[in-house]
């Protein structure tokens, strides 16, 4: 498999023996040099002689009197919140275990462009997992691009009976610039004057093309029911329960729910809870509301005993859907806070 996410951090982080990610002053150092934290032609000298400082040590100690004197008002807030990034990173010593922690918290008090950098790098280490089954080169190519789902906020089409998933991000900088060709088009507010650039749909035979791309979140995933992109999804949400609980399951794509003794579901966005709950509850749901829910899972335990006594053996169901918008925002760590699994001495 080809290198890909260069600036998720992932090559500044050590792995531990559990496959965690440990927090090193080299990850920090590539955290300082994004966008929401690199000096601009506007930053005055004293932001310019902070950062330099930082970069050079990027665990120092910060003195008030530093962040009070940075010029501009939006970026010593985000130093503020680098600085508490940096605090909770080090304390937790993984990326894994601020994850969670961050979560079991309740309320965050720092912007969610630090939880999104984190899943990002968790995603990128367990790709890079040897058992990712890509005998076939595509295969990689769709669990990578499934992946981006767990950090990057998708732009949702379902005009011909297709679901198609593009970066809404990069729709919204065709859409500000030019246009997407014509399967953009879907996506596209309507009036928006169009270019020639293309948004492709990740396909067997363009595959390839993804890794030399210089704009890999170009590319539309199709993520209808048996399509290789729903499975890549699928199979990544699984591999990302075995990361953090090291429990094994499989995850199986779903038309419906058939189950009269429904017990137990996660919704992976706030849409989906809400529809999962009415359904569950017996509460009707309106056919608009309800086309909304793209996506349903099944999970099962490989071991029954990993789950709680109170439904052993009883499949988890998960839901994904768009806001009245469009959009989906993925919230993996749904997954992690709801699954029903078993206490651990």
């Amino acid at each position: 498999m080809q290198d890909f996410w260069v600036d998720s951090g992932f090559g500044q982080l050590a792995v531990n023996d559990r496959g965690w990610l440990r927090v090193t002053p080299e990850y920090l150092r590539a955290v300082l040099m994004r966008a929401e934290l690199a000096p601009i032609a506007e930053s005055g000298p004293k932001e310019r002689a902070l950062h330099a400082a930082l970069v050079v040590s990027p665990l120092r100690v910060v003195a008030a009197e530093e962040l009070a004197g940075i010029e501009d008002a939006d970026t010593r807030q985000n130093y503020m919140y680098f600085l508490r990034f940096r605090k909770l990173l080090t304390d937790a010593v993984t990326l894994e275990r601020f994850y969670l922690q961050a979560f079991s918290a309740g309320a965050i008090d720092f912007p969610p462009v630090f939880i999104d950098m984190a899943a990002q790098a968790i995603v990128r280490g367990i790709l890079a997992e040897p058992t990712l089954d890509a005998t076939r080169a595509a295969d990689g190519v769709y669990a990578v691009r499934a992946g981006e789902l767990f950090f990057r906020r998708q732009r949702v089409s379902t005009e011909n009976n297709r679901v198609l998933s593009a970066d809404a991000e990069t729709i919204q900088v065709f859409a500000e610039s030019g246009g997407f060709g014509s399967v953009g088009r879907l996506f596209a507010q309507q009036g928006t004057p169009m270019r020639t650039m293309n948004m492709d749909v990740l396909s067997h035979e363009n595959a390839q093309l993804y890794w030399f791309s210089e704009n890999r979140y170009r590319y539309v995933i199709d993520l209808s029911h048996g399509a290789a992109g729903l499975d890549a999804l699928a199979a990544l949400l699984g591999r990302w329960i075995q990361h953090f609980f090291g429990i094994d399951v499989t995850v199986t794509a779903l038309v419906k729910i058939e189950d009269e003794a429904w017990r137990w579901h996660i919704g992976l966005d706030v849409e989906s809870t809400a529809i999962l709950n009415d359904l569950y509850e017996g509460r009707e749901v309106a056919p608009a509301r309800l086309a909304r829910l793209i996506g349903l899972f099944r999970v099962d335990f490989l071991d029954p005993a990993d789950m709680r006594a109170d439904v052993q053996g009883k499949p988890v169901y998960l839901g994904m859907a768009t806001n009245e918008e469009h959009v989906l925002k993925l919230k993996p760590q749904n997954l992690l806070l709801n699954l029903p699994i078993a206490a651990r001495s």
